[in-house]
């Protein structure tokens, strides 16, 4: 890959940077518009990665983080665990951010700025603040989003430089939450479920779940920051799922924004909150996925995976629709169930389980895992239903019993159904997949919830 930036990228990149500098500093002549400061920075984010990712490309590479494409012909080394460098430009920039969601509270906390001509009592002007009046919960949430996405993105480093075992490395996101589930306690608190309506003779309109609240939140962290790690293995599709998640949560999220919703709505803030967080990972993904799609010129590594899945975590949980979220990640949810007799070890499971290339047609196949030793009569009978259920493509001897079958991942299920196709036919198609499961979600949320519940809080 070359480092260096065409004359054509240097103009557009600058331009595009000069453009969000002026747009920022255009913010402070009115109560600092956050949201349309963070659309600049998601700007910067976007320009700043493109660049710092062809830059540092090489020195990745001459200190080992480097990786070959199995699904080539020509197998030649690139750069690997570029998404860390999205990681941290993405810190940076939600960091930076903060004075300007804060801005109006900031001058009005603060005596004398931006109201001189305001007349303010003795006490005021002695103390000289109303700090009193800062919305301190906000702040507290923001910081400790960046807490919890600081802790993962750490964990995700640590995994690319020693390789850390999946079992080891599964439970580390709950911890990694714990800053987030301290303030949800402490700023909202809120443990109780909306009852369906065939069951509110039973319970009641609410239910409290208490503390098993908290272990939901906890594990919705775990599986969201290990779900895009375990769909993954072609160009190009951890960065495009995610983008695809987050465009789909930004969608939801203007349904609460005017003039989609009355102003104020209840839950505009906790959807902004969501807003700030999401337009600069969409900045930063989207300058990945350039030099990640195929034909891939960098590898993501371990960091994207499990930072973009902590910031769908963070988002959804802080936001207060983190069962909407659920909803939108229901592909990877059924790849992780598909792939949990794999990943438990109940049948064989290769270190490598990303499609096999096909050297003569181009094309990718589903990878295989051979049987060494004959499987139990329980699996093996599973195994052929789900081979009839078109589930599963297995071989078996002349014994009848099975001696490979296809990996057990929503990628390889795909060449099941449709056959061997290039990569990015196949990522492609888990996009639209991907999509279309997305907003049948959300038309269940806020259409087909209304059949259960009295009423949908948009």
């Amino acid at each position: 890959m070359s480092t260096a930036l065409s004359r054509t990228e240097v103009y557009s990149l600058l331009s595009l940077s000069f453009a969000c500098f002026g747009i920022l500093i255009n913010t402070f002549q009115g109560d600092g518009e956050p949201l349309i400061a963070s659309i600049a920075f998601s700007g910067l984010a976007f320009a700043s990665c493109y660049a710092l990712i062809r830059w540092l490309g090489d020195a990745f590479v001459r200190r080992g983080f480097k990786g070959r494409d199995m699904c080539k012909l020509k197998q030649s080394e690139i750069p690997e665990t570029m998404g860390a460098v999205c990681a941290v430009v993405y810190l940076f920039i939600i960091i930076i951010f903060i004075p300007w969601p804060f801005y109006k509270d900031i001058v009005a906390a603060t005596s004398g700025g931006g109201n001189r001509d305001v007349m303010e009592e003795l006490q005021q002007v002695e103390t000289g603040r109303l700090l009193h009046k800062f919305p301190h919960s906000k702040l507290a949430s923001y910081l400790s989003a960046v807490l919890s996405l600081q802790c993962i993105i750490s964990l995700g480093i640590g995994d690319d430089l020693f390789d850390i075992r999946w079992r080891h490395k599964v439970l580390i996101p709950a911890v990694a939450a714990i800053p987030m589930l301290i303030v949800y306690f402490v700023d909202f608190g809120v443990t109780q479920m909306v009852v369906p309506t065939p069951l509110r003779p039973y319970l009641g309109e609410l239910f409290d779940l208490g503390w098993l609240y908290y272990v939901y939140m906890a594990l919705m962290s775990i599986f969201s920051a290990n779900s895009i790690n375990i769909l993954a293995g072609i160009n190009g599709i951890e960065v495009a799922q995610s983008l695809v998640i987050a465009l789909l949560i930004v969608f939801n999220d203007a349904l609460y924004l005017s003039p989609f919703a009355p102003y104020p709505h209840p839950a505009t803030d906790s959807h902004l909150f969501s807003l700030y967080l999401l337009l600069p990972f969409i900045g930063v993904s989207l300058a990945l996925l350039k030099h990640n799609w195929y034909p891939a010129k960098v590898f993501v590594g371990d960091t994207y995976c499990y930072f973009a899945g902590m910031v769908f975590a963070v988002d959804g949980i802080l936001g207060h629709f983190s069962k909407t979220l659920i909803l939108l990640l229901l592909p990877q949810g059924f790849n992780f169930i598909y792939s949990a007799p794999q990943l438990f070890h109940i049948v064989p499971c290769p270190r490598h389980r990303l499609p096999r290339f096909n050297a003569r047609t181009g094309l990718l196949e589903c990878s295989r895992v051979e049987f060494k030793k004959p499987l139990s009569r329980p699996i093996a009978e599973a195994l052929k239903i789900l081979h009839r259920l078109r589930l599963l493509d297995i071989e078996t001897n002349e014994k009848g019993e099975v001696v490979s079958s296809s990996n057990f991942t929503l990628i390889n299920l795909w060449l099941v159904w449709f056959g061997p196709m290039r990569e990015d036919r196949l990522a492609l198609g888990l996009l639209a997949f991907q999509t279309a499961v997305g907003f049948l979600g959300l038309f269940i949320r806020h259409r087909m919830a209304l059949l259960v519940f009295t009423q949908d809080n948009w």
